[in-house]
């Protein structure tokens, strides 16, 4: 019985993830449509890039190395200083595709990783909905 990947192993360990990573905030540095999402962050993206890498890591089942390095990542509580509405979650998520794509992950794994990124990035969300995108009651229908 052979055993099942992690999504670690899968995607090429370590060496795609740093790839993954530094794409990712070499897009969002460059790439004017996630403006907002780069004024998020600091001036020096090294640090981020490095602790998203070790997080992905052992989220993805491979080395914990961001419990290591840091503790409990507490993702709610380490992002509630910063304005995440969909917006934000929507250029994290464009942005990561792209940075995906970009990396040579296959489809089907991107697609994959791609849910789990929505519900993260979703969970971290600490802003309401503007009133004006929630439709009124009886208008949330498009026709």
């Amino acid at each position: 019985m052979q055993k099942e990947l992690s999504l670690h192993e899968a995607i090429g360990g370590a060496p795609t993830i740093r790839r993954l990573v530094a794409r990712f905030y070499a897009l969002m540095d460059a790439v004017p449509r996630f403006a907002d999402l780069r004024a998020l962050h600091p001036a020096d993206l090294a640090p981020s890039q490095e602790k998203l890498f070790a997080f992905l890591s052992g989220w993805l089942g491979g080395p914990d190395l961001f419990v290591e390095r840091y503790g409990h990542p507490r993702l709610r509580e380490r992002h509630l200083a910063f304005p995440i509405g969909k917006e934000a979650r929507d250029q994290w998520l464009a942005c990561m595709l792209l940075a995906m794509e970009e990396s040579g992950i296959a489809a089907d794994l991107r697609e994959a990783l791609l849910v789990r990124f929505f519900h993260t990035a979703d969970f971290l969300r600490n802003l309401p909905e503007s009133p004006s995108s929630v439709p009124a009651p009886g208008q949330d229908k498009i026709f």
